[in-house]
């Protein structure tokens, strides 16, 4: 089971950190993904990392001003957004996969957290 949270509203320019706490003992095992949706549109990928060597990847829209992490210790993976824009605003969900390759699809991913709002406006 997923957990996101630290959405929230913030001004152009702004940063924001999400977390994403997950249950069990297999936390580890995972690739793990943030993605996005805004209303009207499809979920789109955000960020990745690997269950090996914390690799990182990030589709060009946010490469710069975001970093995914990843703490095995305590199940927990997190977002570090910064230079927030007007569209980066919609609901954020981190997603764990257990595929032998990290995937820029939503959907391939085995399981979801229910999001957290984000909402980049003055």
């Amino acid at each position: 089971q997923l957990q996101a949270s630290g959405g929230g509203l913030v001004q152009p320019g702004g940063s924001l950190r999400l977390s994403c706490s997950a249950s069990g003992h297999a936390f580890s095992m995972y690739n793990m993904g943030w993605f996005r949706q805004a209303p009207g549109k499809e979920r789109e990928f955000v960020a990745a990392i690997s269950r090996v060597n914390a690799m990182t990847y990030y589709p060009d829209s946010v490469k710069g001003r975001f970093i995914i992490s990843r703490d095995n210790a305590k199940n927990t993976m997190f977002l570090q957004m910064s230079g927030l824009k007007p569209e980066d605003t919609a609901i954020y969900y981190c997603a764990a996969d257990l595929s032998w390759k990290v995937s820029f699809s939503h959907t391939t991913y085995d399981f979801w957290g229910q999001g957290t709002l984000v909402t980049v406006s003055s």
